[in-house]
Parts: C-alpha cells; sequence; structure tokens
C-alpha cells in the first residue's frame, strides 16, 4: 500500500515541477552559465519545497496551510520582489569568454537557497498541492504515517526528476552556445524571470 502511495507522489512531484515557471527558467539559465551541477541544485531547492508543502497536504496540517494560505499578501510580495531582483541580475550579467570562466556567484548555496526561497514564498504551490490532493481523493484520507512518509519521498522524487531531466537536456546544448548567443540567454531570461515577479506583485491588486 505504501508503495501506491510512493508512486502518487512521484507522478504528483513531477506533476507540479514540470510547468516551465520562473524557476525553470533559472535552470536552465544556470545550467548554460554555470554547468550541470548548478542547474540541478538549483532544482533540489525547489523540490526541497515542494516535499515540504506536500508534506503539509499528506499530514493533513490545516493550521499550518491556512497560516500560509492567509499570508499569501506577504508571501507574494516577497516573492515578487525577489524575482524582480534575480531577473534584473540576470539581464545585467556579463557573459564571460569562455563558458568555464563564468564566476559562480553564490555558488551552489545561493543557487540552492534561492530556488528554494522562491518556491516557499510561492502560495500557489500549496494550493497546487491541496487541489491535486481533492482530485485524487486524499483530501479527506487518513494516510497513516508510512503512507505519508513515502508519499512526501515520492514528491520530492518526482520533482527532482524532472529538474534532472531539465538541467540535463539543457547541458547538452551548454557548448553549442556563443558568447553573443548567452548573452541573449541572459537578456531573455532576466525579462521573463522579471516579470514573473512584476505579476507577482500585480496580482495583489486583483486579491
Amino acid at each position: 500500500m505504501d508503495v501506491e502511495y510512493f508512486l502518487r507522489g512521484l507522478i504528483i512531484g513531477f506533476s507540479i515541477a514540470a510547468p516551465v515557471g520562473p524557476i525553470g527558467v533559472l535552470c536552465i539559465r544556470r545550467t548554460i552559465a554555470n554547468g550541470l551541477l548548478s542547474g540541478l541544485v538549483s532544482g533540489l531547492g525547489a523540490a526541497t519545497a515542494d516535499a515540504i508543502y506536500g508534506s503539509i497536504a499528506a499530514f493533513g496540517l490545516t493550521l499550518v496551510s491556512s497560516f500560509l494560505i492567509n499570508q499569501q499578501i506577504w508571501l507574494r510580495v516577497v516573492g515578487g520582489l525577489f524575482l524582480c531582483y534575480l531577473g534584473i541580475r540576470t539581464f545585467f550579467a556579463l557573459p564571460a569568454e569562455d563558458l568555464e570562466e563564468v564566476p559562480r556567484g553564490t555558488g551552489l548555496l545561493g543557487d540552492y537557497g534561492s530556488t528554494f526561497i522562491l518556491t516557499l514564498t510561492n502560495p500557489l504551490t500549496i494550493l497546487s498541492f491541496a487541489a491535486i490532493f481533492a482530485g485524487l481523493g486524499l483530501a479527506d484520507t487518513d494516510l497513516g504515517r508510512f503512507a505519508a512518509v513515502a508519499m512526501v519521498v515520492g514528491v520530492f522524487l518526482g520533482s527532482a526528476a524532472w529538474w534532472l531531466l531539465l538541467s540535463g537536456g539543457t547541458n547538452l546544448f551548454r557548448r553549442r552556445i556563443s558568447r553573443t548567443a548567452f548573452r541573449w540567454v541572459n537578456r531573455i531570461s532576466g525579462v521573463i524571470i522579471t516579470a514573473f515577479g512584476v505579476a507577482a506583485l500585480f496580482s495583489l491588486l486583483l486579491m
């Protein structure tokens, strides 16, 4: 029975991570700039946040989920401003002569932490988990401790699998990107990431 919930968790984690949003753009850009490990670690930051929200849904922590939803205004402000900062920084980033010489900035810890914070401050993530759990008929089900743990592990591994595919696929084409092309990667990525940030802040006016 626990294996069944683990497999469900895999599907949920993969489906939550797969839509390409600001984290996907960051993962692609960092893979191009710094290599496979940077992109993968960035994705694992998001996968960790997904696992936390998955555990909230799996263990039925309604008090925590209600608190996060009630604080979604501040979460959107923090997440939106952070996205704008990353977008502007990415837009003006200068490509190195050789991709091996691209500065690592804050390093792998910064790659992991930034995507973890961005995913954690996105109230839509917890809403997505709540909707999927309800759609699968799990919202009102007492999973039990072991089944819940199996599902959370599945969510993390499913999300991580997507980021491995995305960063791995991007890394295959990394060597073919010229300095000029990389400059445009920075500009386009910066605009997209900033647009997501502006959209998050603008959504506050519609609440």
